[in-house]
């Protein structure tokens, strides 16, 4: 690490994708860091990776494609650069055990959720669908197995009845940003400060690409659940990793895009389509009426009041 007025510049490998790798890299910008290189992946379509790559090197950064974390070679070139951190943020590629080893104060990852409870994918989506009334961001250390690293810096936050997927990753990467400036202020005047908290890993859920109930929406559950399920899947205007929560209509299948909670009591049977309120269409939940909005319908976004009527029925499934 350079020294600088009796503080010493620790060089970061920035490893990030999407719009939180982008704020990420900008952060690091105007940190009292080095910027050894930037990796990231161009994917045509996908939000933010292009705009990474042109930031880096607006800014002179030296850009990397991601998958080079897979090269054999790459471990002892990182050595040679002297690299003191690697800094993952939203990026989905799998470090080598070789590669974290070789950064020399240490890897570090960005993860949208509390850990050990949040480990895996779209900790967002599943911390919405369970109704959490709290969830967080934690910068932890790098080990093989993914998310299992000692915590090094958390933050947590209140889930408002609002947020959505998009709002809820907003916020893990305000608070986020706040946390790797945590780390890069420890690490400029102690690296040896940086903390290390192990997680109790009895205590871990992970999750994978599976998605609740396999996608299909039971209207046998109360409103607040049935709302949650629409709201984790609602990534608007991105497209959503879980797709929409699916049901049966009239022997079709359709999906639910936007639904909210009406605190109307329903004593009908779940899934029967009531009347229409000011912007909706109300349907039955096992305790409540459901304000449905929007659906999706051979792709394209439709009123709910121009599909559903009175009397007829949604299900979770042709066969359920």
């Amino acid at each position: 690490m350079e020294t600088e007025s009796g503080r010493t510049r620790p060089k970061v490998l920035l490893i990030g994708e999407e719009s939180a790798g982008l704020r990420a890299l900008r952060a690091l910008a105007q940190s009292h860091c080095e910027i050894m290189a930037v990796m990231t992946s161009v994917t045509p379509g996908k939000p933010g990776t292009a705009a990474i790559t042109a930031a880096a090197k607006e800014l002179g950064c030296t850009v990397w494609p991601a998958r080079r974390v897979k090269d054999p070679q790459f471990a002892d070139a990182l050595r040679s650069a002297q690299v003191d951190i690697i800094l993952n943020v939203h990026s989905l590629y799998i470090i080598p055990g070789a590669v974290l080893q070789a950064a020399r104060i240490g890897a570090f990852n960005l993860h949208p959720g509390p850990l050990p409870h949040y480990a895996g994918l779209n900790a967002v989506s599943w911390a919405i669908y369970l109704g959490e009334p709290t969830h967080g961001v934690t910068v932890h250390w790098m080990v093989p197995e993914i998310d299992a690293g000692d915590i090094a810096y958390r933050s947590t936050f209140p889930i408002e009845e609002t947020d959505t997927p998009v709002l809820l990753t907003q916020k893990c990467v305000r608070a986020g940003l706040a946390l790797i400036h945590q780390l890069l202020e420890t690490a400029s005047a102690d690296p040896d400060a940086i903390p290390r908290l192990q997680q109790d890993l009895t205590k871990r859920r992970y999750f994978g690409k599976e998605v609740p109930e396999e996608g299909w929406l039971s209207w046998n559950r109360p409103a607040r659940e049935v709302v949650n399920f629409v709201r984790a899947c609602d990534y608007a205007p991105y497209r959503s990793p879980w797709g929409h929560p699916k049901v049966s209509f009239k022997g079709r299948e359709i999906a639910v895009a936007k639904a909210v909670r009406t605190f109307r009591r329903s004593d009908s049977t779940p899934g029967t389509v009531g009347t229409s309120d000011e912007s909706g269409v109300l349907v039955a939940a096992a305790d409540e009426w459901v304000s449905v909005r929007w659906l999706i319908i051979d792709g394209r976004s439709l009123n709910a009041q121009a599909v559903l009527t009175p009397g007829t029925r949604l299900n979770p499934g042709a066969d359920k």
